[in-house]
């Protein structure tokens, strides 16, 4: 987590500023974030559920699409409810898939607009695809998010971190405490928090319960049941 100190929200100048809307940080932690992404290539969002881990970096990479800043954005998510093995593909994957990457769709939706991102989708400025699907690519010239990275094994996380190309930027977002990763597998996203903490060049925020923006009920749920893990390890 970055250094800060308590800021007026009114006169942050991190406020991303898109040509459909504003996004203003809700938090101290969400304002780390957003320093945090302007700083460094490659940053970890690491969380509860609705921190605006996601939503924040989508709003990032949109404004870097709309400055020109990169060519293209590239959003992914490994698909283990769909079957996603290494060294599996069934050919219907992203098909499989789409239903789990709403949330992106959603918020590239309410920042750019139903029609336009459709259009962006066909000309393949924005790419929306399984985390298997990077497997030997080199990624130059694009904002890339890994959502839901909570669920990549150790050997996806090397494999996707190895793609980052160019002018290129990257931001990893994942809740340590929601894996879905079978038989207690190890989780790329922990084990790339253990080996990467003290890399320089990487940012790191770590969200809490306080930085949940939904309904207020859900800062008490993602509470309760950090004290009962808490309790019981």
């Amino acid at each position: 987590m970055m250094d800060d100190q308590v800021v007026n929200y009114e006169s942050f100048s991190h406020i991303v500023k898109l040509k459909k809307l504003s996004i203003k940080p809700k938090s101290d932690n969400q304002i780390s974030y957003f320093k945090a992404i302007d700083h460094y290539d490659v940053n970890f969002g690491i969380g509860p559920a609705g921190t605006g881990k996601t939503y924040l970096a989508v709003a990032k990479a949109v404004e870097a699409l709309e400055r020109e800043e990169v060519s293209r954005l590239v959003l992914t998510r490994p698909a283990i409810e769909a079957g996603e093995k290494l060294g599996f593909l069934p050919g219907d994957l992203t098909q499989k898939v789409d239903p789990y990457l709403r949330p992106i769709y959603d918020a590239l939706y309410d920042m750019i607009g139903f029609d336009k991102v459709e259009k962006l989708l066909l000309k393949h400025v924005i790419e929306i695809a399984p985390l298997a699907y990077m497997r030997g690519r080199t990624l130059n010239d694009a904002f890339i998010i890994l959502d839901e990275a909570q669920n990549t094994t150790p050997a996806q996380m090397k494999m996707f971190l190895t793609r980052i190309g160019f002018n290129s930027k990257t931001v990893i977002t994942g809740d340590m405490s929601q894996s879905d990763l079978p038989n207690h597998q190890a989780s790329g996203l922990k084990q790339a928090a253990n080996i990467l903490q003290s890399v320089d060049d990487i940012g790191f925020t770590y969200f809490e319960a306080q930085d949940v923006v939904r309904h207020p009920l859900v800062k008490k749920i993602v509470r309760a049941y950090d004290t009962f893990e808490d309790n019981n390890q």
